[in-house]
């Protein structure tokens, strides 16, 4: 089970996270998680810089390691990158010294001041320890912006092989509104949805005039 529309309540519950961005402009924001991936990652940069949009990749440590030419261009055509741990680890099956470990694990390939959990899931008393960790090793690697817990305002649903490319894109286009956070997927098991719902995406905000960019510092 999942929400397509991350419900009032449970932002409330997880306050200290970012779910959306506030503001009046028409401005999205494009988030693809647990890549680079030979296939999908080159797709998803061909597709952007079709429509001139920018957006955040929250990468795997192991997969930025496998992919790293991969892992430049995104860095090199101006999109940002966050820690999405190092192996996709889910943070309410382990203890929070596990979880920090494995988020340490990936900051030696993703120096970044951005991270987003796995399935979207974080115990309470992971969060501060997280912050502290990812300010920590930012700074070391002299990067100064404010650290980010970045959840979502939207789900496609791509990831989910039980619904049609056609409803992926139903899903972010019944229920994003400026400031959106949106989730797809650079990865396998969401290629599918993925190929043919993001041109569709990007084609329909460009035309309504929204401009797509980095979660900002």
């Amino acid at each position: 089970m999942y929400f397509i529309k991350a419900p009032f309540w449970l932002r409330r519950l997880y306050r200290p996270l970012l779910w959306k961005l506030p503001g009046k402009e028409k401005v999205l924001y494009l988030t693809f998680d647990d890549g680079p991936h030979f296939l999908a990652t080159p797709f998803v940069l061909d597709q952007l810089k079709k429509f001139g949009a920018k957006a955040s990749f929250f990468c795997i440590g192991k997969n930025v390691e496998a992919e790293r030419a991969i892992f430049e261009r995104i860095l090199a055509e101006g999109h940002r990158v966050g820690n999405h741990t190092q192996n996709h680890m889910n943070g309410w099956k382990v203890s929070v010294d596990q979880y920090l470990d494995n988020i340490d694990q990936a900051t030696k390939s993703i120096q970044s001041s951005l991270f987003r959990p796995p399935y979207g899931r974080i115990r309470f008393g992971a969060i501060n320890k997280v912050k502290e960790l990812i300010s920590h090793r930012a700074r070391e690697y002299g990067i100064q912006s404010e650290v980010k817990i970045v959840m979502w305002d939207v789900l496609s649903g791509d990831f989910d092989e039980q619904i049609s490319p056609d409803k992926c894109v139903e899903n972010v286009w019944k229920y994003t509104e400026t400031g959106s956070i949106i989730v797809f997927h650079d990865s396998a098991k969401a290629w599918k949805r993925l190929e043919f719902a993001l041109p569709k995406v990007l084609e329909f905000y460009s035309q309504l005039g929204y401009e797509f960019r980095v979660i900002p510092e």
